[in-house]
């Protein structure tokens, strides 16, 4: 009788773990994507909520088993209280710094940045300490590696519903919902109420916005769509909080000196019966192809959304347009996977407004403006084709460098037509004589570097890291300091874990580099995103899953394969990767990348199964994974390439640190 007790003691605890590991991945997930969808601040400090999240669970884990049950007892508070915050208070786009550009500025709401920042990241660090100190909790009650294995299935289990809720499009009260009965269940009977109150406050905001007329959600946008009162536009669409888009009928779309007709207009010669739209959003620029005589028009847009209310409400009705065929792609993607030769490619209105999950620093759009890219375009164009690319550029400098970079590919500067709000529209045919421009380009200055796949950062002038980001971060470890000493956790007892610290530090700066590379492989879509992370956690799981049934590990062979793996995926240049048909890329692309994942993590494992004070251990390397998101701005500086270089100094003083650090008696075996 007592056998069964336990098993099904430990079974419910088993259980336990999953959801509350589930949760916490799903809370962290659902907080990025909604507060980055009212404060615009955080679609360009995307990682300011998983820094703060780790944070959180760190602290979480750090605090002993005695101490700390308040954490658990008020955990939904703080998350109301950001819910609440944020419908109050939503910050709109402004551009505040003259090394950061944001396109398309309107009047600023809110509280300034220096403000919302560090709330949001202090509320979300109080969240994620009340389910990470549940979290560890039942992770004490377990053997190490066990607990560990059902954490990791949590972390799959949370991801995995987080990418359905993306892919059924389903709107913030939805999310809200699943977090509060995880929650509730969590809580127990005894926080029926304490939880009750502050979650059910929690999904009334939700669902007041959910219901919000005209207010959609798409993998990458909350859309909300309006229509217009003048006659020369119909709809406009806002994602994020920032105007983004119209529609129009196809005469305003006509008019002369109209941006849209400037790709044709220069190009006379050229029969423009092929057509590449990249970026083809609601349709505008569809429509005037097709105006133009066009026999087959490829459209590629990266959100589902914006194309369903382009075929569903633009006056011109261009995606009915047999001609027309939609690809729901990513467009640096599409261009490595066609041989389609176009007589024209439009690069239209790419400003993604927001950035890739899981990097700091990467727009959606950002591997369309490379060096790699303007070659791609050009491989893709008939023998007296055009290239054409036009936005809001606010600064002169960047269309310099876009030009600059179109004049060395080509061989010859493009045409350039400017417009109010400092509109500009670059033009180039594959010969001079493929081009007929009123107005060639002239740099007014000295012209910026290109941006490349490895340094893919068109919207910064000059390789470093801005004095905005330096100031969020210098604040954000200044209050990790502040919050793990007022936290009450032992730093002297923590320090035997450096190497803990260490190998989380290098792992999220691994994983950051493998969610970068695959976006250049394969898109920087939601999938390709959500897809690589279960593939990180997959290759971490498989380590644990081979560490259970392993008596004793090699160390040294480890480091040596891990090393050695990292230096592959150093000497493989990705444009040899990217020259491969697609399974061979494929199969490169994920031998590269988990291959260093699933060394690193049978070291990780096998330090925390001999780990004296496992929950320590693992929260020692959750602060060192907050640590590797700082360091990932490193990237603005160097590329993300020689971060591999980084994550090797680290795994190696993470190595040298496990010979010196006392780790005391091992845990017991799992």
């Amino acid at each position: 009788m007592k056998l069964d007790e336990t098993g099904q003691k430990g079974s419910s605890v088993r259980l336990r773990l999953m959801l509350a590991s589930s949760t916490m991945l799903f809370v962290e997930l659902a907080l990025i994507r909604w507060a980055g969808a009212n404060v615009v601040h955080l679609s360009y400090f995307s990682n300011f909520i998983l820094l703060g999240s780790f944070l959180g669970i760190g602290i979480g884990f750090l605090i002993a088993a005695e101490r700390g049950q308040w954490l658990k007892r008020w955990t939904p508070v703080p998350l109301v209280l950001l819910v609440v915050l944020v419908r109050e208070f939503p910050v709109q786009v402004r551009q505040s710094s003259g090394q950061v550009i944001y396109f398309t500025a309107v009047k600023t709401t809110g509280l300034p940045e220096w403000v919302t920042l560090p709330v949001i990241f202090l509320l979300t660090a109080a969240i994620m300490a009340g389910i990470g100190k549940i979290t560890a909790d039942l992770f004490r009650q377990l053997p190490s590696l066990n607990a560990y294995r059902y954490d990791l299935l949590g972390s799959l289990t949370g991801s995995i519903s987080f990418a359905v809720l993306s892919w059924l499009r389903a709107p913030s009260v939805v999310w809200g919902v699943l977090a509060a009965v995880a929650l509730l269940i969590l809580g127990g009977r005894r926080n029926t109420l304490v939880y009750g109150i502050p979650l059910t406050a929690m999904v009334a905001v939700l669902f007041l916005e959910s219901t919000t007329t005209g207010i959609t959600w798409s993998p990458y946008y909350k859309i909300q769509l309006e229509r217009s009162p003048t006659t020369t536009r119909t709809y406009y669409i806002s994602a994020n909080g920032v105007p983004h888009q119209s529609t129009a009928p196809l005469p305003v779309l006509m008019r002369e000196n109209s941006p849209y007709r400037e790709a044709y207009e220069q190009t006379p010669h050229n029969p423009h019966k092929r057509v590449l739209v990249i970026g083809a959003g609601n349709g505008n620029d569809v429509a005037v192809a097709l105006a133009y005589g066009a026999e087959h028009v490829d459209a590629v847009e990266i959100d589902p959304r914006l194309q369903q209310i382009g075929a569903q409400l633009h006056p011109a009705k261009p995606y009915d347009d047999p001609r027309v065929h939609v690809h729901i792609d990513d467009g640096r993607a599409f261009l490595e996977r066609t041989d389609t030769k176009y007589d024209l490619i439009v690069l239209a209105l790419p400003d993604s407004l927001t950035l890739v999950a899981g990097a700091s620093n990467l727009r959606l759009e950002s591997y369309l403006f490379t060096r790699e890219a303007f070659e791609a375009a050009r491989d893709h164009l008939t023998p007296d084709g055009a290239f054409a690319m036009y936005n809001y550029y606010r600064k002169s400098w960047l269309v310099d460098r876009f030009a600059g970079t179109l004049d060395d590919v080509y061989g010859h500067a493009p045409c350039l037509t400017t417009f109010k709000r400092n509109a500009a529209v670059l033009v180039t045919g594959m010969t001079p004589a493929d081009q007929s421009c009123a107005q060639t380009w002239r740099p007014s200055g000295k012209v910026p570097a290109a941006a490349t796949d490895d340094h893919p950062f068109p919207y910064l002038l000059h390789r470093g890291i801005p004095t905005l980001y330096l100031g969020a971060l210098g604040t954000m470890l200044l209050v990790t300091l502040l919050s793990v000493r007022l936290a009450g956790v032992r730093i002297k007892k923590t320090i035997r874990y450096t190497d803990m610290f260490l190998l989380g530090a290098a792992f999220l700066l691994l994983e950051t580099k493998n969610v970068i590379g695959f976006a250049l492989y394969f898109g920087t879509t939601w999938l390709v995103n959500a897809l690589v992370f279960i593939g990180v956690l997959l290759a971490v799981l498989a380590a644990v899953e081979v560490r259970r049934k392993l008596r004793h590990v090699n160390q040294i062979l480890l480091q040596l394969l891990l090393f050695g793996s990292l230096a592959a995926a150093w000497l493989v240049p990705a444009q040899a990767v990217l020259a491969l048909p697609f399974p061979a890329r494929l199969a490169s692309a994920i031998a590269l990348a988990f291959a260093p994942i699933f060394c690193a993590n049978l070291i990780f494992s096998d330090r925390l199964a001999l780990a004296p004070d496992p929950t320590s251990a693992f929260g020692a390397n959750l602060l060192g994974a907050l640590t590797g998101g700082a360091l990932e701005y490193l990237a603005l500086m160097t590329g993300y390439q020689t971060l591999l270089l980084v994550v090797a100094l680290l795994y190696l003083g993470a190595g040298v640190a496990m010979r010196v650090t006392d780790t005391g008696t091992p845990a017991p075996k799992t």
